[in-house]
């Protein structure tokens, strides 16, 4: 069952918490925003998608060290959104953002890794029809 306007509502209910517990740049924000770029991803309103996800790639570059697997997800993240969108240049190189930061901090045959190659090689095909 896709119930995304329940799950949009869990999530924002937990993002009004971290901020008011945390701060409005804690990586838990940024996984919040990740998580609710995700929803919108998927009911196809690419446009709040990107706002998410751009704002959590913001608070994970502030916040973590410049290669940790969290920015390599939401690296990955951006570049779901923009092959939605379209904008394949943009998207691959997301994706290669994504996997060269996992490449660096996570074993090679980890699944995320494996899942930012196979969107690298699969945008790259959509973009070369």
């Amino acid at each position: 069952m896709n119930d995304y306007s329940k799950a949009l509502s869990f999530y924002d209910k937990a993002l009004e918490i971290y901020k008011k517990t945390l701060s409005n740049d804690h990586p838990n924000v940024a996984t919040c925003c990740n998580s609710i770029g995700l929803v919108y991803n998927s009911m196809g309103d690419y446009t709040k998608a990107f706002s998410f996800c751009k704002r959590a790639l913001e608070i994970f570059n502030k916040k973590l060290p410049p290669i940790h697997p969290l920015l390599a997800t939401s690296y990955n993240n951006i570049g779901l959104v923009y092959g939605n969108m379209k904008k394949y240049s943009e998207a691959v190189a997301s994706y290669k953002r994504a996997v060269e930061i996992g490449q660096q901090v996570l074993p090679p045959c980890h699944p995320n890794l494996e899942l930012y190659k196979q969107n690298l090689e699969s945008i790259r095909k959509k973009r070369n029809k």
